[in-house]
């Protein structure tokens, strides 16, 4: 069953505007994807009143961003263009605007940690190959959008965001020119060809009756020009590799003139029906590099090797490109080319989708025939915020426990007072199963033992099931001189109260270990908390913090990207995927052991038949090879039980935490409020 509730950003990047989404957060499979992103957009209706869109092809994009499968990359960024009035996405064609979004969008979400002063991230762009380096304002190791950079066709300014693209030159067909020439002559019409970050026809003004300066609303209403530029279109993407362009928005058709100056040329860009109200980022990278070269239809004055400040002047105003040439005269090549662009968030929060764009299938059997359950959709509550790691988790098994279950599961996000709102919204949910809870050591374990709580753990839920576990390590900033637990007490000791821990609040595992930690070795070193893992592990990175005990599915990025260094795992055993890695105890340090554990739990007196039905279903995902594998490469490992296991484990965990509380001499307080 598809998810229909999915958290979402909505964002202006450039002079573009659309919702923006971590992989993860979309159905699995392009065909579930495309729906979902029909449905987002409101595709369906040319005013898409029943979505995001804005009844343009402007306003009908989206960016789908994750961490890059590249290994010289940070981001991979998929764009995919949403039909106006029709079902459709195409997925063939980049963005430039949007593009402009990725890099805030990643550092907001945790994927990327920011720097102070400026942050650089190597985008990948999955619709063409091409690599992009976009540099960001964090002053102060924070991303802002405030600043004093204007780009025509916005209102207002905002700070600047600098893409540099590096090989966007032949990213779709392989060639710059995929013809094989400069020029090409279609229905007695000479044009350019050429694919440097999006595939373009470009042609002159002149040879077409126009001067070149005509407004957008202008040619829209030219039908007969309309009608021969997508002949002529058509005919080019045949003769670019292409294929049949009848349902693809490339080729772009560009029309081009002179500009006001020799650095200068005009351009009417089409997207390809309709006539752009200003410029396409990747169109204008593709029209200064025609400009910028010899033997094209757009070609300017001769220029000589090195950077060369380039205008590429749009209905709305200007882009300024630089671009940088190697060579002379038809050896000549453009390496690089970069220009300024800005972006805003408009607004975060959960996308309802219509089940409408969705294809009804017969529903796959359920993990138990004998039951009516479930009758409706069902919500998983996860106590912390949508990108996190218990999110990641949560939405991972969701995709394939709705269609075991013959119905809908749905990710609730609703995080505060360290999980303490969520687990007393299900304590107090109909003891029906179509309300569960991920909840994981801190709901269970820590608060109960820390904390005067609302809820009881073992009390107000009925167990359902494991679903795994994921180690608790020591990690520092990457810059700070310690490679080993001893290296770093030796500085603690001799800097005292001068460096920090990063928690994710009072009360979670990040908190509880440093506490200990500090307990044992008698180092003097100050906490500083945080709303949620992602921030806290994210300060660390940039060295706001210095050290901190999070999960390996939390570091594991940042250890992967060399901002962060791992001393110890927090548990009883070193990990079979980082064997030179010491225990806490191996390294001197003992009683620090704090693995982490996720499990789904329903309110207490939720029927036996019920809990097992979701048991099964569970474990059968659970089993499932690719949640497996999916699982170890975030850093966790799978671990299924029965919902008596799960109790032993609770009344094991309440005991234990209340020993360490008891003997820290650490006072019980109070349920923090959110």
């Amino acid at each position: 069953m598809i998810q229909r509730n999915i958290p979402c950003v909505l964002m202006r990047a450039g002079t573009s505007r659309g919702p923006f989404f971590l992989r993860e957060w979309l159905p699995q499979g392009d065909e579930a994807r495309d729906q979902a992103l029909i449905g987002a957009i409101g595709a369906s209706d040319p005013l898409q009143l029943d979505g995001l869109g804005g009844g343009s092809t402007l306003n009908s994009k989206v960016a789908i961003v994750s961490r890059s499968s590249q290994p010289d990359c940070d981001l991979d960024y998929l764009f995919a263009q949403v039909g106006v009035g029709h079902q459709s996405v195409d997925t063939r064609p980049n963005c430039g605007n949007m593009l402009s979004g990725v890099a805030p969008f990643a550092i907001e979400q945790g994927l990327i940690a920011a720097q102070n002063g400026s942050t650089t991230v190597r985008i990948y762009n999955v619709n063409t190959g091409a690599k992009i380096d976009a540099t960001v304002c964090t002053p102060g190791g924070k991303l802002t959008y405030e600043g004093d950079a204007r780009i025509d066709g916005v209102a207002g300014t905002a700070a600047p965001i600098l893409l540099n693209f590096l090989d966007a030159w032949g990213a779709v067909t392989g060639k710059l020119f995929p013809t094989g020439q400069r020029m090409d002559t279609i229905e007695g019409v000479p044009l350019t060809c050429i694919d440097a970050a999006m595939p373009l026809m470009i042609l002159r003004a002149s040879d077409l009756g126009l001067t070149g300066r005509e407004r957008p609303a202008e040619l829209d209403a030219n039908a007969a020009l309309l009608e021969r530029l997508e002949r002529l279109r058509r005919e080019a993407g045949l003769r670019m590799g292409l294929g049949d362009v009848s349902d693809s928005v490339v080729p772009k058709p560009v029309i081009v003139s002179a500009g006001n100056h020799p650095n200068s040329v005009t351009s009417r860009y089409f997207t390809p029906k309709r006539c752009h109200a200003s410029h396409a980022v990747t169109g204008a990278i593709g029209v200064a590099t025609a400009f910028a070269l010899p033997g094209t239809v757009a070609s300017g004055i001769e220029r000589a090797p090195g950077k060369h400040p380039l205008v590429v002047l749009h209905p709305a105003g200007q882009i300024d490109i630089e671009v940088e040439l190697q060579g002379t005269g038809q050896d000549a090549t453009v390496e690089r080319a970069a220009l300024v662009r800005t972006a805003r968030k408009i607004m975060q929060g959960e996308l309802h989708l219509p089940g409408y764009v969705f294809p009804r299938h017969t529903p796959v059997p359920k993990a138990n025939l004998g039951s009516n359950f479930p009758s409706r959709e069902l919500h998983i509550i996860v106590p912390t915020s949508a990108g996190g790691g218990n999110d990641t988790m949560a939405r991972t098994l969701t995709r394939k426990l709705g269609p075991l279950l013959g119905q809908a599961v749905t990710v609730d996000n609703r995080a505060g007072a360290n999980g303490s709102v969520a687990a007393e919204y299900v304590a107090a949910a109909a003891p029906d199963g179509h309300t569960l809870m991920f909840g994981y050591i801190a709901t269970h374990g820590i608060n109960p033992a820390l904390q005067k709580l609302a809820y009881d753990p073992l009390a107000d839920f009925a167990p359902v099931g494991l679903i795994g576990y994921s180690p608790t390590l020591l990690v520092v900033n990457a810059d700070l001189p310690v490679d080993s637990v001893a290296e770093l007490i030796t500085l603690l000791r001799e800097t005292p109260g001068r460096l920090s821990y990063a928690s994710a609040g009072d009360g979670t595992v990040p908190h509880f270990a440093a506490e200990l930690f500090k307990r044992e070795t008698g180092v003097v070193l100050a906490g500083e908390s945080h709303p949620g893992a992602a921030p806290a592990i994210m300060s660390t990175a940039r060295g706001q913090t210095q050290v901190m005990f999070p999960s390996l599915f939390t570091a594991l990025p940042y250890l992967r990207s060399g901002k962060l260094k791992a001393l110890a795992v927090a548990g009883a055993d070193r990990l079979a995927s980082w064997p030179d890695l010491p225990t806490l105890a191996q390294a001197g340090v003992t009683g620090v052991e704090l693995t982490q554990w996720y499990a789904l739990f329903a309110p207490a007196h939720t029927p036996a038949t019920v809990v097992q039905q979701i048991n099964t279903a569970l474990n059968q995902v659970l089993n499932d090879p690719e949640i497996h594998e999916r699982m170890l490469t975030d850093g966790a490992q799978v671990q299924t039980s029965t919902p008596a296991g799960l109790r032993d484990l609770l009344v094991m965990e309440q005991k234990r935490w209340q020993d360490v509380v008891s003997l820290a001499g650490w006072r019980v307080e109070a349920a923090a409020s959110d």
